[in-house]
């Protein structure tokens, strides 16, 4: 799998993947995440490709205290053959390199599945609740 950083011309395929994966939701428009990322920190969105066809993503931030991860996703075709690991291992990098300290990222507490991958990679479940606000409501 090449990893590479987003273009704006795998708009369309991410957002396929993202819905796939079942990240999208109603008050997150797809389209306004990824214009928002292109302001802040694009290099840290990044996409796998497999044959010119784009199979991952992953979107990842640094405040200057911590990491975020977002959207890591990896179609259902090519799941079970690493590429999420790699996927991870390429964001962890490139956040360290920037000096980041911890990477925190969220999952829906109903997904066993992805808590069980993160596990694996040997993240541990926080003891804190997660809070959260709408400062600006997407349209969809």
């Amino acid at each position: 799998m090449l990893i590479r950083s987003f273009s704006p011309a795998d708009t369309d395929a991410v957002v396929a993947l993202w819905t796939e994966a079942a990240l999208v939701r109603p008050w997150n428009d797809p389209r306004a995440d990824i214009a928002r990322k292109l302001t802040q920190q694009p290099e840290l969105f990044i996409v796998g490709e497999i044959d010119g066809v784009l199979v991952a993503t992953a979107m990842s931030g640094y405040d200057g205290h911590r990491g975020w991860l977002y959207y890591l996703a990896v179609a259902k075709a090519h799941r079970r053959e690493g590429l999420g690991r790699l996927m991870m291992h390429e964001v962890e990098a490139g956040l360290r390199a920037l000096g980041c300290p911890k990477l925190n990222l969220q999952v829906r507490s109903e997904n066993a599945a992805v808590r069980g991958f993160y596990r694996g990679l040997g993240y541990g479940e926080d003891q804190v609740m997660s809070l959260g606000k709408r400062l600006i409501l997407d349209e969809s």
